[in-house]
Formats: C-alpha cells, structure tokens, sequence
C-alpha cells in the first residue's frame, strides 16, 4: 500500500476496480452485481499502535492491511438473487471471506427505483387500474417505489417494493406530484414483476379496497398553493438584499488529503456509501478525544394505523444510504463562504469506480459571541467572537432532504445539527374527511403523523482508549437534617454513578441528568475529578409504536436515549447491518441481551474500550406551514469538554475589533463604514 494512502482514507478508484477484479475471479462462470466496495476499516487494535505513532511523528509506521468490504448479488435462473459479502485483502489481492447472507435483502438505490417504476408502467393490468381512475386528461401518472416495512403481513423472504401513486397536472418536471396523492397502490417483486394491486382508505373508517373508485376531480386546487418550484410560483420577494461572506486572508482552515486541521482542531474525513460523512482520530491541541464520529442510523416510522400504511418504515441509512443518496453541493446554494469541497467514490452494478463530486463542504462561520465580560466599574468590555468550522453534506431520500453538519468550536466543543426539509409525503383522504394521525395541507392531501429517529454513534477517545460512562445528577440538599447544614432551604449538591454494565438509559431533565464520558485514569489537577466529555442531548420524544409492533422490534435503539456498548469492530449500526424487511432481533438491545446471557461473553463497560449511542430525533406532525416544502427544523446534539482542560480553551482567541471585522453603520440616511468599534486597541 502507498503511504500516500492513510487506513482511514476512502477507496479510491484504483482500489475499487481492484477489489472488484478480485470478486469477479470469486465466482466463477458467474456475473455479479455489485452493491457497494467500501472501505473496511482497519482493527481498532491494529489501529491505535499506528495513530500513536503517527500522532508522535515516529517513523517506520506499518499500516495496517488495506481492505475492501464488498457486496454482490448473484443472479439465479429464476431471477432470484443470492447476496454474498466479501472481504478482500487489496494489499494481498485475495479474498479473505465469503459469506452468503441467506435470507439479507441489500438496500435500495435510485437505479433499482427506476426498475420497480418501469415494471409498474410495463403492467398492463395495472395501467388498466390506473385508467379506471378517471384521471383528468391533462395528468402525469408518478410513481414513488419505496422499501417494504415488514409488517407480518408478507413473506419477507423474497424482496417486495412497495408503489405509492401521485400525479402532476402541469407539463413541467419540478411540478410537485405530492399534491396529489393516488388512491391506487402496487407491490412489486424482486422479479420486477407487479404481485398485487389495491386501493388505498381514504377516510378513518375505510380499509384497503379491491375496487376502484374514479378520481374526486374536486380536489384539483391552485397551482400556488402546492407548488415550491420558482418557475412554477409568482414572482418572489425582493426585500432581501445579498449576502456575502468576505474573508480576505482566505480560510483557517487546512487540508491535506483528507486530513483537516483548523485552530486547535485535527481530525480526518470519511466517507461511506451507508453512513455518508465520518470523522476519525479527532484531537484538540494534540489531544485525542473520539476515534470516530457518525450518524449511524435513522429511522422513519410513520403514525397512520391503517393498512398497508404501516409499512411505511424508513430506515434511511440501513435501507437507502447516506452516502449514495448525497447531493451534489453547489456554491452559493448549500454552502456560504470559502468552500472547500471533498469528493467520494462509489461502484457502478458492474464494479466501475463512480466519482460522486462535492458530498462534503467545508467552510467556517460566524457564531456569535464566544465570550464577553465589561468591567462595570470601568465599563470596558472584552468581546472575542465566536468562530465555527462546519462540514457539511446533504441527502435527499425521495421526498426528503437531510442536512447533516459537524460544528467545531474554538471552545474544544462539537455539535452535531441536523436539520429536515423537503416535502411531506402525502396520502390521499376524502373531501371534508378527516382523521386523528395526520394534517389536511390541501383538498384531498393528507400530511400523515411521522418520526424521525437518529442514532449519532460516539467512539470516545478521551485522553485515551479506556473510558467510562458517568451519569451525573442534581439533588436539592435536605432540610431538617440535623447532619446536613442547610439551614435556608437553598443548596444542591450533584450525585455521580459510574455505569458498569452494557445497557440503555433515559434522560431526565428534572434531575438535570448528564452523561459524561470520563476517563478515570486521568485527573484533572485543578478539579481533582476524571477528565471527560459531557453529551449535550437533544431531548427528544422517543418511539411510539408498541414494543410488540414490526416498527420496534426493528428499531430497537428508539426504547432509550441513550445507550452504552462495549466496542466492537463490527458493531457499528444499532439496528443490525442488514435493516431491508428485516423482522428484529439484529439490534442494539438484542446484542446486549445477548451478550449478557452469555456466560463467556464480557459486558463490563467501566475503565473499557466504549462506544456510547445517542438517540433523538422528531416527532413531526405536520402544519400547514410544512407545506408545499417544509422550512428547515433543526435537531442538534453537543459534545463538550467537562473539567477536561485547567481553564476556558477559548481564552486564547483573539479579541474581536472593528479593524478587523470591518462592519458597517446603517443609520436612517446611508450605510457608511464605520469607525468607532469594540476593544480598540490600546497598544
């Protein structure tokens, strides 16, 4: 291997051509389909030796061995596909397993989508269904394939797609087709052959219907009530005046490959077909804080009880995956300022490489005020703005958009924001019906009751690979104790307990519960307490379905908010690996139960190798001002330092002033430089 190549970096397209030349020789006479070639990532005991080395400078660092993890499915005569995972050695050039995965569906992408739509338009019987509807004469039948939420009621044996309907009046491809939501539904099987068709209930006491029903023609509403598309709306507001970020000097920040550094801040970017964007061995001054930092999972149930709408259970990275459905980020639109872009690789079904341009910007923002304190008896002030480096990547999953962004602070903190956009996805409903799990947003448009559920996977490093997962508690002190001095009813003290075992925990904002990741072998001089990291949660509602039902047994991290794990390489998404129908079972609880049945397995999660799983998310009942396109709702978790350094890591950023930011005095006649500012200099 190049040591120009890091065991953290991406494939690159020589490496996926390489591994998929190593796959093809593994099946002979046979011509598999690739799914994805993605890097496996080295052994974490392999690994730490290295990044240690690394981080010293010492030379004569041996990598560990360049991997591949690859999947394929291998087409039968029957049409049928056997779907095999393989781990190839690049440096090798041999396969080091093969495992057949019997009875594992692999996820859905947008060239099968455009498979299931074409068997469905191929249907003869189901356009004979669909001209039953009586459709206006001007309408464009769009068909949405979306995975099948097992429900108990299929045998998931066999892939099934499930077809929801819509149509567009306006001869303009953008025309927003969710406004108008079909009662017609198709399964489709991995045959790529319609199975069944049926109609959809469209008030609460109707049931899946066998006959058809010709389209309300009164539901046909203004154009400017549904649709987003600027060619499609009246002329927009021209209030707003441009805004542009200057940096004159250029960015803080610096690039290497895909190694990044910023203030105090290093860390390296990754990049996966599944889970998108990845950061590795993230240090702050030269200390290590988390060996690795992703979304590992989110889960999209929806609230509407009535058949087959319960099947509409998205797992968006288990079942779609962040990183193919990543957009293409444009200057200007999705990032502001000095963008600095970063590319991926992914594989054709042949197993060409597939360059996917600018999945990630990185840019720095404004954020405020950092810190700021006047002197009242002198009325000087110390202001020092804050300053944020921001990578960013944004998915689209049919209906909606994903925007997920780490935030580095000057402060040593880190946040995670995620925000949800794009459009409902809508279900047809009766005129002047209504029902209690979804929102009118237009005539005959049902918005129904959904959630957004995220697991952010969080391998902590503090200070180094051992850690503990504290929990720490706020409790008013008692009265009328004659052994505790509180003689006015006012103090509170706090109660920490050290998690021993694997397990889930909730919050609980009335004991102001904290979660702090401590290691117990390094004290704070000053504090005379472990230095760790405290999670800043995003408190959230979490899983309503019941536990006995398919969403739950799926989901199984939505039970908790919080979960804490004993590290393991292939441990790596909270619902199982494989989420496409799947039945449960494969889970984060499902692993530790057990792993604690097990007599010979360890669960002891104090002084160990952890990874902690935080879960939030939305409970998203739509408004009509979600409508036709939903404004961002922004969800954000935090990671920040807790008696891990001697004083505030942000001291030592420069004090804001006039001559350097330049602003500009608006007064009612003019804009004007100006030139009186904060914290002149007195040098």
């Amino acid at each position: 291997m190049s040591l120009s190549i890091h065991p953290f970096d991406p494939l690159g397209p020589a490496e996926i051509s390489q591994a998929a030349e190593i796959v093809r020789n593994a099946f002979t006479n046979k011509d598999p389909v690739f799914r994805f070639i993605t890097l496996k990532e080295p052994l974490k005991k392999q690994m730490i030796p290295f990044l240690e080395q690394e981080h010293r400078k010492q030379p004569g660092m041996l990598p560990p061995p360049r991997c591949a993890r690859v999947q394929v499915i291998v087409r039968e005569d029957s049409g049928l596909g056997q779907l095999h995972e393989l781990v190839v050695n690049l440096d090798d050039r041999v396969v080091v397993s093969k495992k057949h995965l019997e009875g594992k569906h692999s996820f859905i992408d947008p060239d099968y989508m455009r498979q299931v739509e074409a068997a469905c338009q191929a249907d003869q019987a189901l356009q004979e269904e669909i001209r039953k509807l009586n459709l206006p004469s001007n309408a464009t039948v769009c068909i949405e394939p979306w995975a099948y939420a097992t429900d108990g009621m299929n045998d998931m044996s066999e892939r099934v797609s499930m077809c929801w309907f819509y149509m567009r009046l306006l001869d303009h491809p953008d025309a927003n087709y969710y406004a108008y939501p079909l009662d017609i539904c198709a399964e489709v099987s991995e045959r790529l052959k319609v199975t069944k068709i049926y109609y959809l209930p469209s008030a609460a006491s109707e049931r899946i219907r066998s006959e058809p029903r010709p389209y309300d023609h009164q539901k046909i509403h203004s154009t400017a009530a549904s649709e987003y598309h600027p060619d499609l709306r009246p002329a927009p507001r021209t209030s707003t005046k441009p805004y542009q970020v200057v940096q004159p000097d250029g960015p803080s920040f610096k690039t290497d490959g895909n190694h990044l550094s910023w203030e105090k801040w290093t860390f390296r970017v990754g990049f996966n077909y599944r889970e998108g964007l990845t950061l590795h061995n993230i240090r702050y001054d030269g200390r290590s804080l988390f060996y690795r930092l992703s979304l590992a999972e989110m889960f999209v149930p929806y609230g509407d009880p009535r058949s087959p709408y319960p099947r509409k259970g998205a797992f968006d990275l288990g079942n779609d995956g962040a990183g193919i459905n990543a957009n293409n980020l444009q200057l200007g639109c999705d990032c502001l300022g000095h963008i600095k872009y970063f590319d991926a690789w992914h594989n054709t079904a042949s197993g060409d490489p597939l360059k996917m341009p600018n999945v990630v910007c990185c840019h720095e923002q404004d954020d405020g005020i950092l810190w700021k304190h006047t002197n009242f008896r002198t009325q000087n002030a110390v202001v020092t703005r804050s300053r944020i480096l921001i990578l960013q990547t944004i998915i689209t999953v049919s209906n909606y958009e994903y925007i997920f962004a780490f935030q580095f602070g000057q402060d040593a903190s880190i946040h995670y924001e995620v925000r949800a956009t794009g459009i409902l996805s809508t279900a047809p409903i009766n005129l002047g019906d209504k029902v209690p799990y979804g929102t009118i947003v237009a005539p005959g448009v049902l918005a129904p009751y959904h959630q957004h559920l995220f697991s952010l996977r969080i391998d902590p490093a503090i200070d180094g690979y051992t850690n503990t997962l504290q929990v720490e508690e706020s409790k008013a002190m008692p009265i009328n104790d004659p052994n505790v001095h509180n003689p006015f009813s006012v103090g509170y003290v706090t109660n920490s307990t050290n998690v021993e075992h694997e397990q889930g925990l909730d919050l609980d904002f009335t004991k102001n519960r904290v979660f702090k990741m401590v290691n117990e072998n390094k004290i704070n001089p000053i504090t005379g307490t472990p230095v760790g990291f405290k999670i800043l949660p995003s408190y959230s509602q979490l899983l309503l379905a019941h536990p006995d039902s398919y969403h739950a047994k799926r989901s199984e991290f939505g039970e908790h908010a919080i979960w804490v794990t004993r590290y393991d390489d292939e441990e790596m998404f909270p619902s199982g690996r494989h989420t496409m129908q799947s039945s449960g079972g494969d889970g984060i609880a499902s692993s530790i139960k057990q792993r604690r049945d097990d007599s010979s397995c360890e669960t002891s999660v104090r002084n160990e190798d952890i990874v902690v799983w935080h879960t939030f998310g939305s409970t998203h009942n739509p408004r009509i001002e979600d409508w036709p396109v939903m404004p961002s709702e922004k969800m954000v978790v935090g990671l920040k330092p807790v008696n891990f350094f001697t004083g505030n890591p942000g001291l030592d950023v420069a004090v804001s002033n006039q001559e350097t930011n330049k602003s500009v005095l608006v007064t009612d006649e003019s804009v004007t430089g100006g030139t009186a500012g904060c914290c002149p200099s007195r040098l």
